[in-house]
C-alpha cells in the first residue's frame, strides 16, 4: 500500500487518518512505529512500537490530546507516556546505543530497532497483526504487512502514541546522562547539536555516548580513532 493510496491528495491532513482507513479495511489490529533520536550527537536511538484498541480508538477520551511529541509540552508528554502504558494492547521500547549506530549507521540501526520492536509487540498479542504503520518514508524487515506514513505522527494515534513512548524514555536516559557528565549539558538539549553542546565536545572531547561517526563529534577523537571513522 502507497502513500497515495493511504491518503487522496484532496484529503486533508489530520490526526486518526490511519486510523480511519484502517477501520474502513476491516482491520482489526495494527500497529505504529516512531523513532525519537536519529539526529543528535549523543546517546541512543530510541524506537517504540505501540498496539491500541482499535475499535474505538477515535472516540477514546485518553487520546484526546494525543499528538506528534515534539508538539507537545514535556508536561503532557509525561501523561500521555503513562496513559499508553496503562491502556496499550502491548507495547515495546527499543533503545540502540552509540555502538551499534556507529557499528550499522544511523539509518540502518534506527531500522533494526523498529523490527525488533514490532516482532515483540507482535508476539505479545493474541491476534495477528493486519497491518504496520511507520512514521517516515523507511520501511523494515519484517513478515508482517507495513506501510511507510511521511508525517505519520500527526496522522495516526499509534504512531503519535509510539512517538511519545519514543521521545520521553529518551529524554528521561539523557537527564540520568547527565548526572554521568554534567560538563556536557545532556539534561537541556538530549545531545543534539547546539551550539553549547559543540562548544563542550571542542572543550573536553567526547564522552562515551557520543556518536564517533557523525560530524561534530568524530573531528574531536583521537587522531588514531577518527581514522578510522
Amino acid at each position: 500500500m502507497s502513500q497515495a493510496e493511504l491518503f487522496p491528495r484532496t484529503e486533508t491532513i489530520g490526526m486518526g487518518q490511519v486510523e480511519r482507513q484502517a477501520l474502513d479495511r476491516d482491520y482489526r489490529l495494527i500497529i505504529g512505529v516512531d523513532e525519537a533520536g536519529r539526529g543528535p550527537l549523543a546517546g541512543p536511538v530510541q524506537v517504540a512500537a505501540v498496539a491500541l484498541e482499535l475499535d474505538g480508538v477515535l472516540e477514546a477520551e485518553w487520546l484526546a490530546e494525543m499528538n506528534d511529541s515534539k508538539k507537545l509540552s514535556e508536561s503532557k508528554r509525561e501523561k500521555l507516556f503513562d496513559l499508553v502504558m496503562e491502556h496499550a494492547l502491548a507495547y515495546e521500547i527499543v533503545s540502540y546505543d552509540r555502538e551499534k549506530i556507529d557499528d550499522l549507521n544511523i539509518l540502518q540501526a534506527t531500522r533494526a530497532a523498529m523490527k525488533d520492536a514490532v516482532e515483540s509487540v507482535a508476539e505479545k498479542l493474541s491476534a495477528e497483526v493486519d497491518r504496520v504503520y511507520i512514521d517516515g518514508n523507511q520501511k523494515i524487515e519484517i513478515d508482517l504487512p507495513q506501510t511507510t506514513v511521511v508525517k505519520g505522527d500527526g496522522r495516526s494515534y499509534h504512531i503519535a502514541a509510539a512517538s511519545v513512548l519514543a521521545k520521553v524514555s529518551r529524554d528521561r536516559l539523557m537527564v540520568e546522562y547527565d548526572e554521568q557528565w554534567p560538563e556536557y549539558g545532556f539534561a537541556k538539549h538530549k545531545g543534539y547539536g547546539t551550539k553549547a553542546h559543540r562548544a563542550a565536545i571542542a572543550e573536553h572531547g567526547p564522552c562515551e555516548i557520543h556518536r564517533h561517526s557523525f560530524a561534530g563529534v568524530k573531528e574531536h577523537l583521537p587522531d588514531t580513532e577518527g581514522s578510522d571513522s
